[in-house]
């Protein structure tokens, strides 16, 4: 006798032995022991979850010689006959074979007539939605007024194609994905069963690779075990499918912890040898930095990462998940995500020993004049790693990094954003040598440097060597204080999410760098009062383009040009 798959072999032949799906079982076992029949179903959900099976139980269960019922017997020549899908009253169509509307009107002719055998005549449409539209109208009338006899189960993988002028005729039941853990349990017992040797991680990875379908999971099962030779083993399975282990992940996690580019790239060289499936790489990394935030936040154990990290981490795996098609090859797409991971990592405590460190102000120690006051500064003003509004390209990349909204990083240009923080409420804070105790500085009436010091600024922000995130820091804030040894910034709260402690003391180094002498940074999260040197940009950049494209309206060769050939000026944007 051939041998008969997994898959097949242990499709389920009544409600007790399903699966996963409870909720679908428990309606239609109530419905059945008490006669609440509905004449038309329709089953949804992802492939192998079980949608023909339920319709086929439900045939038998209808049609069982020992009457309706959740239980069919599974005995009579019925219940036998529906199994082995010979029953003369069950009509199962294939409608991905027979989408037109000859081929329901043919279907449909013999509904008026009696059942032959059993109970009812039931009507099992597979994959209900690739029926044409003039299919699905000429099934209307009789899916809504059916004869008595006759019962609909419709089943498809894709209800938004189904019209919703059917969908309102029928009970409609939505399958589950299988969750990992239901699949993992349910093979562990076929293979006991089955007296097949198994490790357990390698039905972990088939019941996660299955992707929540109870029949995708089966037919890997019997594919890893004829490449093992009758057993069921990690390494095997890992082999076969081309996916990656915990202890690949758990390495790659490390590379991170440790910061080592040259580790993530030979790791990254050994998943290309084997042909790993770098999304697949990806999904499991975004798994363990799920796994390891939740735990944080769960149980309070920092563990190896910052919580910052984690979601960095994740975001941008994310952000390299979704482009990894559009990447010139999945390596490299996988590589550059890896890199941009340790690029954008926050700095850590190195005097720890590169240990997770308590979170810090990215505020610099004051100087020991005027301790009380500083301390009190140190102590309230706390900002968080943070971004910035983008502007340019360079921008752009961090964007596409950390994974920010369009809504509050943007897709706009720059004169856009310089305008919309301008015509943002002017929000004020208050001058004094000792600042609120609190993370946001809350001030009514700041004290503003004077404009000499504002102009200063502005020049210092021009001449500045930086790039990146601290160069636009710079160009978003507007000084306090700007004195030779200690500099304090106030920065729009709309721009304070990208701040973190690296780039403000690379914001540090810029300035004691172009001015020749040693200072202390602070910056703080506020309103500024003042044009800020990104917002005096974008303005002197519109009056230049007003008075070009005035002066070419008023010169008298431009428009003799225009009134002869019936010219006109196009805009173009001065830089």
């Amino acid at each position: 006798m051939s041998y008969e798959v997994l898959a097949r072999k242990l499709r389920p032949s009544r409600f007790a032995a399903l699966v996963g799906q409870d909720h679908v079982v428990r309606a239609l076992s109530h419905a059945l022991d008490h006669d609440r029949l509905h004449h038309a179903y329709l089953f949804t959900g992802t492939r192998g979850v079980g949608k023909t099976t339920i319709a086929r139980i439900l045939a038998k269960s209808l049609n069982c010689e020992e009457g309706v019922s959740s239980t069919p017997c599974g005995q009579c020549s019925v219940c036998t006959e529906v199994g082995e899908n010979r029953f003369i009253d069950l009509i199962e169509v294939d409608a991905a074979s027979r989408t037109g509307v000859d081929d329901t009107r043919d279907l449909l002719e013999n509904a008026q007539y009696m059942p032959t055998r059993g109970r009812y005549k039931v009507y099992l449409i597979d994959e209900v939605h690739m029926l044409s539209l003039a299919s699905f109208n000429a099934l209307l009338k009789t899916l809504e007024e059916p004869p008595p006899h006759v019962k609909f189960l419709l089943a498809t993988t894709d209800p938004k194609k189904v019209p919703v002028t059917v969908l309102s005729r029928c009970l409609q039941f939505q399958l589950k994905n299988i969750s990992a853990q239901t699949i993992t349990d349910y093979i562990a017992g076929v293979l006991s069963e089955e007296s097949v040797m198994f490790e357990s991680q390698a039905i972990e990875v088939i019941a996660r690779s299955a992707q929540g379908s109870m029949r995708d999971a089966l037919s890997l099962t019997d594919q890893a075990i004829a490449f093992g030779q009758g057993k069921l083993l990690q390494d095997d399975v890992i082999t076969m499918l081309g996916v990656v282990g915990r202890d690949e992940i758990t390495t790659l996690m490390e590379a991170l912890k440790d910061g080592s580019a040259p580790l993530l790239l030979e790791l990254t060289a050994e998943l290309a040898e084997r042909n790993a499936d770098f999304a697949d790489v990806l999904s499991g990394l975004m798994e363990a930095l799920h796994n390891a935030a939740v735990t944080q936040a769960t149980t309070g154990d920092t563990g190896a990462f910052l919580a910052d990290e984690l979601q960095l981490y994740y975001q941008i795996a994310l952000v390299g998940l979704r482009d990894l098609p559009i990447a010139p090859d999945p390596r490299s797409g996988f590589e550059m995500t890896m890199l941009r991971m340790l690029a954008f990592t926050p700095e850590r405590d190195q005097a720890s020993g590169g240990s997770v460190p308590p979170r810090k102000s990215i505020l610099e120690t004051p100087p020991a004049d005027s301790a009380d006051s500083k301390t009190d500064l140190q102590a309230s003003e706390v900002v968080n790693s943070s971004r910035s509004e983008p502007e340019g390209k360079a921008d752009n990349l961090i964007e596409s990094t950390i994974g920010t909204t369009a809504d509050s990083i943007g897709q706009s240009a720059p004169e856009n954003l310089a305008e919309s923080s301008v015509a943002s409420s002017l929000e004020n804070s208050k001058a004094s040598d000792t600042l609120p105790d609190s993370p946001i500085i809350e001030a009514s009436a700041p004290v503003i440097s004077a404009d000499s010091d504002i102009e200063r600024w502005y020049t210092l922000v021009d001449q500045l060597s930086l790039g990146g995130v601290a160069k636009m820091i710079a160009e978003h804030s507007i000084p306090t204080s700007l004195g030779e040894s200690e500099v304090i910034l106030l920065l729009s709260r709309e721009h304070d999410m990208l701040l973190n402690d690296a780039q403000v003391k690379n914001l540090q180094r810029g300035l004691s760098e172009l001015l020749s002498s040693d200072l202390n940074v602070s910056v703080v999260a506020g309103e500024p009062g003042t044009e800020t040197p990104a917002q005096r940009k974008v303005r002197l950049r519109a009056e230049r383009q007003a008075e070009a494209e005035a002066a070419m309206r008023e010169d008298e060769t431009v428009r003799s040009v225009i009134a002869d050939f019936d010219g006109k000026l196009e805009e173009v944007q001065l830089h």
